[in-house]
């Protein structure tokens, strides 16, 4: 079967920032368009705990048990979302299916390096620079149209960002699991986060076309 999901490992640090007692199951970094789970039944940010009945300790258990759960059947779920354990049903689609909508999702990645800097406001934060994502900086930065959130125009040598491979050009869709829309909102997350007495922050980035990761990120 197939479940139409992109994921990554929960690393001690996600699992933190998650609110996870164990690093443990398979962080959604992404839901493929017109697969299983498009209709908002598991989400980006779910972690996968449980499937089918069987545990998932790891990333890489995950792919495993769906490949061997036949196409169309419905499935029990233990997803932990935003800190509480939830069990959804799924139906599983065919593999084939996937392969097709996964090639067709690539947008073009066409990059205009134009040397004009954007006039736009921008913060400094964890090693980034940040600015607003308008129609300038998705120009400068080759951003797709659908891809929205806070933009990354810049990342300073050795620092707790750059050891997480952040890149200018990539798009800070949410911190902590809630959406932000400007450097302020950016600001204000960090700011809270290390109010609660937060070790690491966890942002949730799109590149330029849109693909979705998670990287946490020391906040001191």
């Amino acid at each position: 079967g197939w479940l139409g999901v992109r994921i990554q490992p929960v690393t001690d640090d996600i699992a933190e920032s998650l609110g996870m007692a164990t690093a443990k199951g398979a962080l959604v970094a992404g839901v493929i368009k017109g697969g299983p789970v498009d209709n908002g039944t598991i989400l980006a940010g779910d972690v996968i705990i449980k499937f089918d009945g069987k545990d998932i300790h790891e990333m890489r258990d995950l792919p495993r048990v769906v490949a061997e759960s036949p196409v169309g059947k419905a499935v029990d779920v233990v997803i932990v979302r935003k800190g509480v354990e939830q069990t959804v049903k799924v139906t599983l689609g065919r593999l084939e299916d996937g392969e097709k909508l996964a090639s067709g999702e690539d947008g073009n990645t066409d990059e205009d390096n134009g040397d004009k800097a954007p006039a736009v406001s921008t913060a400094a934060v964890l090693g980034m620079t940040i600015g607003e994502l308008n129609d300038e900086t998705r120009t400068k930065f080759g951003i797709a149209a659908d891809v929205s959130g806070v933009v990354i125009t810049d990342v300073t040598k050795d620092s707790a960002a750059a050891e997480r491979g952040i890149q200018p050009g990539e798009v800070i869709t949410e911190i902590a699991q809630e959406s932000v829309a400007t450097p302020k909102d950016v600001m204000d997350r960090i700011g809270a986060l290390k109010e609660q007495g937060r070790k690491n922050a966890l942002l949730m980035l799109a590149s330029k076309t849109g693909e979705l990761r998670f990287v946490t990120i020391r906040m001191d």
